[in-house]
């Protein structure tokens, strides 16, 4: 069992001053939070893509290139990619460059985004969302694959047997295939044989198990070692070393982030009431002190399967000597305990639910 973190680098106005924080100083935070992640144990730390005034991180590579150089063990993805609106040898590029100067520790999380800014920015129609998502994976799964390419496609120019530089320490680059729960990118994830995340952020994650086994089926209908395909999720949530103060410290950052979203999309006002059921034992929020989010973690192993969990955190801004602290928490107390209870399993060879 893999566990790690994610961030989008917010930089939201603070809830109880008003004050937002610049992206410059985010940016430098978020790599001494990778660098903390790396020292406290924790196997993999993302950062996602987007291109709007209350995030910081527009290239995930350049932020995770910034720690690579700092850290000794830890993974380094970005959380997600929005492969339809880049180019796909870009990407590849980049990623390859990251994995070098980490020494084989990259890894690419595709996703067409929840997000559709990067779209008019960088000159695509939303009416090809799927095509380019569909075309672009094309590509670089066979820029991971082989040095030189010969491609051809609708959305980008033609490559005529060309050499792709630099190569990547790892062969292949490890590309996963980011989720929301839809189930046609869950089948694809399968039959391309690729890790498949789920982003795992609203009602109960017991009910993403249904998905889960419709990934395995389709991996094991196109002939892929199920063994050797993990799943992993990424939900919000934060730690504290005692439960009442996680949850008063997280409840203001995240009714204010979801609200934001809320109004973008037409969702409901987010409430207490709201707030107090996600993090409930069958809600989709991992909020509380060690032992609370660790049962919570082994809950969501058991019954959904998920072999890597990614703690989205912090959501909105919070301090940074608290999210510091979730992180040292995460890596020192709950992930130990996550994986021998895990370890007890797989000894006893009980099978998971």
């Amino acid at each position: 069992m893999e566990i790690g973190i994610s961030t989008f680098a917010e930089t939201s106005p603070d809830v109880h001053t008003g004050e937002v924080m610049s992206h410059a100083q985010r940016l430098r935070e978020v790599v001494e939070e990778i660098v903390l992640a790396d020292q406290v144990g924790l196997d993999v730390y993302g950062v996602g893509e987007h291109h709007r005034k209350d995030y910081a991180a527009s290239s995930p590579t350049l932020v995770l290139a910034a720690a690579a150089a700092q850290t000794k063990r830890i993974r380094l993805t970005s959380a997600v990619t929005v492969l339809s609106s880049d180019d796909p040898v870009r990407v590849f590029q980049d990623f390859a460059t990251l994995d070098g100067i980490s020494n084989g520790r990259a890894e690419i999380m595709a996703g067409r985004g929840s997000f559709i800014e990067s779209f008019p920015l960088f000159g695509y129609d939303l009416d090809d969302y799927d095509e380019l998502f569909d075309e672009k994976l094309e590509l670089l799964l066979k820029l991971c694959e082989s040095e030189f390419i010969t491609w051809e496609g609708k959305h980008r120019p033609a490559i005529r047997h060309l050499g792709v530089y630099p190569r990547p320490v790892q062969h292949p680059l490890p590309v996963w295939i980011g989720s929301g729960g839809n189930p046609e990118s869950v089948v694809r994830a399968g039959l391309l044989g690729l890790p498949l995340v789920l982003a795992i952020i609203g009602g109960r994650p017991v009910q993403f198990a249904p998905l889960v086994e419709l990934y395995k089926r389709a991996a094991a209908q196109a002939g892929h070692d199920m063994s050797k395909l993990p799943v992993a999720s990424h939900s919000h949530g934060f730690i504290a070393d005692h439960l009442d103060d996680a949850v008063e410290k997280f409840f203001l950052p995240t009714q204010a982030s979801m609200n934001v979203i809320g109004r973008e999309r037409g969702w409901g006002n987010y409430t207490r009431a709201s707030y107090d059921a996600a993090r409930s034992p069958e809600g989709a929020l991992y909020v509380g002190d060690p032992d609370t989010v660790a049962s919570k973690i082994i809950h969501l192993r058991k019954k959904v399967g998920i072999t890597r969990f990614m703690l989205h955190v912090p959501l909105g801004t919070m301090p940074h000597a608290e999210v510091m602290r979730a992180i040292e928490l995460l890596g020192t107390e709950v992930a130990p305990r996550v994986r021998e209870e895990i370890s007890c399993w797989e000894a006893a060879g009980e099978p998971e639910e």
